[in-house]
């Protein structure tokens, strides 16, 4: 099993950076149900003002690979696309269990 995670620091005032976040977090929750091999996901977006990055993504696959066939899918990258004008960084950790 590999855990997925991915920290994004979006651009913007905090309502544009708010508004794309609650957008993304809802179309990635969906993805479960469209990508075979997405086993989990779970988003947060930041509620502490002290820091400075304002989402995050825990998913599960099964295989390195399985992570491949989730960046490529068309679901994915439909949801990557919400918060693409407002990314400003992007930190990303694939472990295995």
């Amino acid at each position: 099993m590999v855990k997925h995670i991915v920290t994004f620091k979006l651009k913007g005032s905090d309502e544009v950076r708010r508004d794309a976040a609650l957008k993304f977090k809802a179309a990635l929750e969906a993805l479960p149900a469209q990508i075979d091999v997405l086993r989990t996901i779970e988003v947060g977006i930041n509620e502490n003002p002290a820091e400075t990055w304002d989402v995050v993504l825990t998913a599960t696959v099964d295989t390195l690979a399985d992570v491949d066939v989730y960046a490529k899918h068309p679901a994915h990258v439909a949801a990557a696309a919400i918060i693409a004008p407002v990314k400003e960084s992007r930190a990303c950790v694939d472990y295995t269990l």
